[in-house]
């Protein structure tokens, strides 16, 4: 199926549902440093994500294992050792992660300047202009 189409209800669904589970901050960082590292234990991943808590990365890794881009390993060890990595569809986000995460490093600056621009133009038509009530009569 192509999603070129967004017309068609089908394909807007099949966006939703796809960018819903890798559009997000923790999985786009989980793919992309497990991309870089390989296999990695829950800890290693939380330290390597700055700002994650262990309930997000816990929710995010479970999300990425259901979808089938994370694999889950557990070793009958005491205590038992978990580890994750990429699965060959994990994998093919990379190229594009990469190019997310580069395109953003490259044009953030130009990105916080635009909205300073923004919002000094958006301060000054507000106090411009002077708000508008709507009064309900009772």
């Amino acid at each position: 199926m192509s999603l070129q189409d967004t017309s068609k209800s089908a394909n807007c669904t099949a966006m939703s549902d796809v960018l819903n589970r890798i559009g997000d901050k923790w999985s786009v960082m989980v793919v992309g440093i497990l991309g870089n590292h390989g296999t990695l234990r829950f800890n290693e991943l939380k330290r390597l994500i700055n700002g994650v808590s262990q309930r997000m990365l816990t929710l995010t890794l479970r999300n990425l294992e259901r979808d089938g881009l994370v694999t889950r390993t557990i070793y009958p060890e005491v205590p038992p050792r978990v580890e994750y990595k990429l699965t060959e569809l994990g994998k093919t986000l990379q190229t594009p992660i990469m190019a997310l995460w580069d395109w953003s490093a490259e044009n953030h600056g130009a990105i916080v300047e635009a909205r300073v621009i923004y919002d000094a133009r958006e301060m000054a038509v507000s106090a411009a202009e002077p708000r508008k009530v709507a009064y309900v009569g009772a």
